[in-house]
Formats: structure tokens, sequence, C-alpha cells
């Protein structure tokens, strides 16, 4: 006597696949909701423990939000809510920083994309770029401020400076890098050495580009702060000197919190735009599982 198993019906294997995938798109709210849960808990033990402890030099995070808010963000509907210091202080440090961010981010990758295209350049200015970028750029304030004098042309410098290391040298080793089928694809259709820049080389480069330019963008933030102690009449390093010169704690904690934001912010912005341009690498990997 034989027995025979019926297939399983195709209802309950429909039902399967609806849950799988209801689960997989619950899965990155989970995951968000999770996160911002384990920040809210963070923030939590900080307000109950510096309240019991009544320390002035460790305000809770409800006194440092208040400043925050006082300082930069008690203006009117019209302004956005930005305050007058917020106009006087954050705004010129923003811009200073994208200004300084953006100029290192044309020098690092027009000229990667030279270094790595050209092995015999690369081989003569290696060395010197790797003794420039071992310099830290705090050392060179007092250089930068006989050249430019104090004010915004020395802080965008320092900037500058500091920041153009990781994107010349990341794009350089993503340039190198390109898959030579690739390039040996791009001969043989007689590509212009222009059409084969734009459509071979950068792209390829664009992953280790990215990876610099999110390096630079923290180390412009914290460059941004330094070269605002030195001689600043304005910005964020300014504000935090003078809240440290008058022991006012909350402020000195608003303007740190402050920076974290940003740091925060503008990151997510340069992975949004880091997703929109290199899509098409994840469909291919996906194309090729």
């Amino acid at each position: 006597m034989t027995t025979t198993t019926a297939p399983p019906s195709s209802g309950g294997s429909t039902r399967a696949a609806g849950a799988a995938a209801a689960r997989k798109a619950r899965a990155p709210l989970s995951r968000f909701l999770l996160r911002w849960a384990v920040f809210i808990v963070c923030v939590v033990v900080w307000e109950l423990a510096a309240t019991s402890a009544d320390d002035p030099f460790f305000p809770p995070p409800s006194e440092i939000i208040s400043s925050l808010g006082q300082l930069w963000f008690s203006g009117p509907p019209a302004h956005l809510f930005l305050s007058p210091g917020a106009f006087a202080d954050l705004l010129p440090s923003l811009g200073r920083m994208l200004l300084g961010l953006a100029i290192a981010a044309v020098i690092g990758i027009v000229g990667g994309l030279a270094l790595g295209r050209s092995p015999r350049v690369y081989d003569y200015l290696d060395p010197l770029m790797q003794f420039f970028r071992a310099i830290p750029p705090p050392t060179l304030i007092a250089v930068f401020i006989v050249i430019f004098k104090i004010g915004t042309q020395m802080e965008v410098a320092t900037i500058v400076f500091g920041t153009v290391w990781p994107i010349l040298v990341n794009t350089t080793d993503g340039a190198r890098a390109v898959d030579p089928l690739h390039l040996e694809t791009a001969r043989v259709f007689r590509l212009s050495r222009v059409r084969t820049l734009f459509t071979v080389i950068i792209p390829g480069a664009m992953p280790k580009m990215f990876a610099g330019l999110r390096l630079s963008l923290s180390l412009s933030l914290i460059l941004m702060v330094f070269s605002e102690l030195v001689g600043a009449d304005n910005g964020i390093g300014y504000q935090m000197t003078n809240a440290q010169t008058s022991f006012n704690m909350p402020v000195m904690w608003a303007v740190i919190v402050m920076l974290g934001i940003l740091g925060y912010v503008l990151n997510v912005l340069l992975l949004m735009v880091e997703r929109v341009l290199l899509g098409w690498q994840r469909a291919s990997s996906h194309a090729g599982e």
C-alpha cells in the first residue's frame, strides 16, 4: 500500500509569502523605533543622573535644550524661528564650514582623479602628499594667520587644509582601483578620454570618493570650531569661548549638543546624496545575486 503526500495548497504558500513580505516591510520601521528608543533611554538616564547630582558643570538635558532654544531658535516664525544669535553665530559658522569643505572637495576630487590615473605622477607626489597630510592642521594656525590675517579667510584655509587629504587620498585610491576590464571596454568602443572619465573612471571611484567626503565632513566641524577659537568675533567656537570664560555651563553644553546635531543632520544629507548617486551600484550588486 502506497501513500501519497498532497502538495501544499497554493493558498497557504501565498499567505506565508504575504506574511514574510509584511515582516520585511516592518523591519526598517522596527529598527528605526528601536534605535531612537535607545537614544531616549540614554537621555532620560542622563536627566535623572544630572538632576540628582546637582553639579553646575554637568547640567541636565532639559536645561541644555532650554539654553539651546533661547540661544538660536527663539526667533519669529517668519525667520524660521532662528534668533539673532543664529544669524550672528550659527549661520556664519555653517557658511565657512561648507565653503571650506566645498573647496577641499573640488581640489581633492580633481587632484585625486589626476593622481589615480597617472602612475608616474603618483609615484613622484605620493611622498609629498603623505608628508603634508601627517601635519595636524591646528599647528598651522599661526602660519595661516600670517598669510591670511585673522578672519574668514584664515578659518576657511584651516578647514580646507584639514579636510582635503581624506578626499584626495580616497579619490586617488578609487581612481587607481577602477576595473581594467571596464577601461579596456571603453577603448574597444573608442570612447574619448573625457567620456571615459565621466562614464567609467568617476563612477568607479565614487564609492571611495564618498568615503573620503564622510571623513572630511566630521573633520570640517572640528576645524570650524577650532579656527573660531583664535581671534574670531562670531561663530560657534566664539560662542563656546564666551560661555567657558563666563562659566555659563548650560550654554557651553548647548554649543556641544548643537555640534552633534549639525554633524548628524549633515551626515544624513550626505548619505542621501550618496544613495542617489550610487543607486546603480546597489542595483548591479542585486542583479549579480
